[in-house]
């Protein structure tokens, strides 16, 4: 499997060099750093060339390294089943660029392009409706990137007074919970709910 992916690695830079910036081959995998403004003609290639066959979108999804000057890789899973193989694209983009939609060559990556605009901001040109998927209309920001707080801006409720739902700032109930993370077959000295019940048993017999 491997030499079959290297030498389709070396036969997708032969035949499109300059979408293809760098290429590996990692647990099974091909993955292929792709040039942003190519990415639609390289996966259309991809799955209309008789050497690839990756007729299949599994997945988009996005990375964020908020230290990088390109912050964000947009990832692209991609499945050949007659060939059994799999590829992953990488694209690198500035936190200020955008990314061409694939939905011209993948109908089924419009929700993929979607929640990646919902959880990490990025924008897909050409979309046909690009717009929030898992957060609500009047969210704010972006949860999956690293700067994101973990307690969010604003969090919502229905008011029984207003017969709505009200958007409030968010109001720590409690503090954060403390965890030792420890196994409890490691040593650890508390009492795990149900245990009580075993020590109970034990004592009546």
């Amino acid at each position: 499997m491997s030499e079959a992916l290297n030498e389709l690695g070396a036969l997708i830079e032969l035949k499109r060099p300059s979408c293809v910036l760098a290429w590996d081959v990692a647990h099974g995998e091909l993955n292929v750093d792709v040039a942003p403004n190519n990415i639609l003609s390289f996966i259309d290639f991809l799955k209309t060339s008789p050497t690839c066959k990756f007729t299949t979108l599994i997945d988009i999804t996005a990375v964020d390294y908020p230290d990088r000057p390109k912050r964000f890789d947009v990832v692209y899973h991609l499945l050949s089943m007659e060939q059994n193989q799999r590829i992953r694209l990488r694209v690198s983009i500035r936190e200020d660029e955008m990314v061409p939609s694939v939905t011209p060559v993948h109908p089924g990556a419009n929700w993929f392009e979607r929640e990646v605009f919902d959880m990490f901001g990025i924008i897909f040109t050409d979309h046909p409706d690009l717009r929030r998927l898992l957060t609500d209309y009047g969210f704010r920001g972006h949860p999956l990137r690293k700067d994101f707080p973990t307690t969010g801006y604003t969090e919502v409720r229905y008011d029984d007074e207003l017969k709505r739902v009200v958007y409030e700032p968010v109001d720590l109930v409690q503090e954060y919970r403390q965890f030792d993370f420890m196994s409890p077959w490691e040593g650890a000295n508390y009492v795990l709910p149900g245990d009580d019940k075993s020590e109970q048993k034990e004592e009546t017999t």
